[in-house]
């Protein structure tokens, strides 16, 4: 009778690859964490690592069978084109589509990213997962701060509203309505404290009493803090 081995000869290397690949998707999970998006740090982890155990998978998992049946030939990118198609469907959970709004994508993007990530590390390429980690780091923050500065100097007009889950959203867009503000963009952001806040980018060049537009604002129900932010 054939002794069962649960340790693989190959077992240090398994052990390596997954915990860099915990690592490394684990930093571009923190950054999306930090930021409250819907896909964060154990989201990513599990991308990643589970990217790189079918990598894993494919290179290490048919040896024996193959080594058994010579005539029998194995393509090892096979499971990694599915992991890369696959991840497709979780990244379209994190889209949120709100009007003319779309938000998540860089979300999608990075669990994508992560994907790849994770089967690149299971192939023993670390220099190029160490090196696309950073990249993809340095374009989330840094980038991000660049855009905000490029934007700022654009003098885009936002209003905010802290508001709770029950605040009527028809009633906000109609006081615009009423003083004939055109709306160019509209986004929701929730919090775990069960409030939300609204970002209303209004068109340039349009005038109105702002005093008098906050105050109408402030007194529809729900409707907590209203204030402007130029940019």
């Amino acid at each position: 009778m054939e002794a069962i081995t649960f340790l693989d000869d190959d077992f240090d290397i398994f052990l390596v690859r997954l915990l860099i690949a915990l690592f490394l998707s684990g930093l571009i999970g923190f950054e999306r964490e930090l930021k409250n998006h819907s896909a964060g740090f154990r989201t990513h982890i599990l991308v990643g690592v589970g990217a790189c155990l079918m990598m894993l998978l494919s290179l290490y998992g048919f040896e024996s069978f193959m080594d058994a049946y010579k005539n029998v030939r194995f393509d090892p990118a096979r499971i990694p084109s599915y992991v890369i198609s696959g991840i497709g469907f979780l990244g379209a959970g994190t889209i949120i589509v709100n009007g003319m709004t779309i938000k998540g994508l860089t979300t999608a993007a990075s669990i994508w990213t992560v994907a790849a990530i994770g089967l690149v590390i299971g192939a023993g390429m670390y220099d190029a997962a160490i090196l696309t980690t950073i990249l993809v780091l340095l374009s989330l923050v840094v980038l991000n701060q660049i855009e905000e500065k490029i934007m700022a100097g654009r003098g885009r007009n936002f209003v905010r509203l802290i508001v709770d889950e029950e605040v009527n959203m028809g009633e906000v867009v109609a006081t615009f309505d009423d003083f004939g503000i055109n709306v160019k963009r509209l986004s929701i952001e929730n919090d775990r404290t069960g409030e939300r806040t609204l970002f209303i980018e209004m068109e340039r060049g349009q005038k109105f009493d702002q005093a008098v537009l906050f105050d109408c604002l402030s007194k529809i129900n729900h409707v907590k803090l209203v204030y402007e932010r130029k940019t």
